[in-house]
């Protein structure tokens, strides 16, 4: 139990870090690494919940997937208009306050719930999350696969050198 604690808080503590990383550094692409950093230590925490699955799902498709999408197209961005992308945050205060409101909130919901009663043990839901994926779902998970082909396959073409 205790491992598993600090387990947890090391990687709470690097998601927290990433996370205000990928809004605080001026470097878009630095931002897009940052992201990756902080999809991976969410796939962590499902991983520390044993929820197998998911911890493959988030990997794959958002740490894998989509940052990948994402670096493409800043490539790509930066190779048509020829010069380097900069992200600016003029609204860093209003974000910030906001921030603490949504964390009062959530913790103030926490607070009311019954905390001390043990939830009872829950059945391994990973069948059912891949009955999910393949019954009703599977076009669209189909669909997403396609779309992010497509999008990699036109950020090549774009992004290569014209000989």
């Amino acid at each position: 139990m205790i491992f598993a604690t600090v387990m947890f808080w090391a990687v709470a503590l690097a998601l927290v870090a990433s996370s205000l990383a990928v809004v605080l550094t001026p470097n878009l692409f630095h931002a897009v690494l940052y992201l990756a950093a902080a999809l991976v230590a969410t796939a962590v925490v499902f991983l520390l919940l044993d929820a197998a699955f998911l911890f493959a799902v988030q990997l794959l498709l958002y740490a894998g997937g989509i940052v990948t999408v994402m670096v493409f197209a800043i490539m790509l961005t930066e190779r048509l208009t020829g010069q380097r992308l900069t992200q600016t945050n003029r609204h860093v205060v209003n974000g910030a306050v906001m921030s603490f409101a949504v964390f009062v909130g959530v913790a103030g919901f926490i607070m009311r719930s019954n905390a001390t009663a043990a939830a009872p043990a829950s059945a391994d839901r990973t069948l059912d999350i891949a009955r999910a994926i393949v019954g009703p779902f599977a076009v669209t998970f189909e669909l997403l696969g396609v779309l992010l082909v497509a999008a990699l396959l036109g950020a090549v073409y774009f992004a290569r050198t014209e000989d």
